[in-house]
């Protein structure tokens, strides 16, 4: 195998909001922070430490535009990409790094709003299926395409 590989696949809470920046010719770049932590058990005090790691996330155009939309700081999200190392200079003239997660994928794996929206959900049908005969058989067509 000839080839190379760059893949990273995280899961975490977003550290804050979605920012986006517009373009002129009507792209855009949005940027948030996501944190993923590690815990593990120090086998000296015999207590739990937790680490934070924080990755700067990037995503480009509609993707940007679609996580905008539906995220919020605290939300968990499936994010898989590219690292990315940018180098400039700040106003002083000093060299600056930093590593970015360029994304190509992501999943959206809870949010505040869909979450508070999934109980109220689960609640009325909780409260429906109480009301209902639920021992009759429901009427259900074979609408399979094959």
């Amino acid at each position: 195998m000839s080839g190379t590989l760059n893949k990273v696949m995280l899961i975490g809470h977003l550290g804050d909001d979605v920012k986006i920046h517009r373009f002129e010719d009507g792209g855009c770049v949005g940027r948030f922070p996501l944190a993923t932590n590690e815990t593990y058990m120090n086998k000296q005090t015999n207590e739990r430490v937790s680490n934070t790691e924080w990755h700067n996330i990037v995503l480009r155009n509609k993707a940007a535009e679609i996580c905008e939309k539906y995220l919020s700081k605290g939300d968990k999200v499936y994010i898989e990409g590219r690292i990315k190392n940018r180098k400039w200079q700040d106003d002083k003239g000093n060299d600056r790094y930093s590593t970015e997660i360029n994304c190509t994928e992501f999943t959206f794996l809870s949010n505040k709003n869909e979450a508070n929206n999934q109980d109220d959900h689960t609640k009325a049908i909780s409260e429906t299926q109480s009301e209902e005969d639920i021992s009759d058989p429901v009427n259900e067509s074979d609408d399979l395409p094959f």
